[in-house]
């Protein structure tokens, strides 16, 4: 499956090391408003590295494995699998549609 294979491999691994994320840090009712204030935004990757909370083999395997990675590359990998999924999905409708 095309959405599987996505998923499972560029998706993931440009999300989590390239897409940055603002994360809530509170929030204040005033009146009538919410106020809220978010922490700086960084991607999973480093809010993990700077946690120190895994053990130094694993560290140095996210550290290759991101090192190893392109960004360029992963979004225009993602971009062509998502346009091939959206082939598929127009291939399957027109293919299901009824003739009047």
């Amino acid at each position: 499956m095309i959405i599987n294979d996505l998923c499972r491999n560029e998706l993931r691994l440009y999300k989590n090391f390239f897409q940055p994320v603002m994360r809530l840090v509170s929030k204040e009712r005033i009146g009538g408003r919410l106020n809220r204030k978010h922490d700086i935004p960084r991607t999973p990757y480093q809010r993990l590295m700077d946690s120190g909370q895994m053990p130094k083999e694993t560290r140095r395997q996210l550290e290759a494995l991101y090192l190893s990675l392109n960004p360029g590359q992963l979004k225009r990998s993602t971009d062509t699998k998502l346009d091939n999924l959206h082939k598929t999905y127009e291939e399957k409708r027109e293919s299901h549609q009824v003739e009047l």
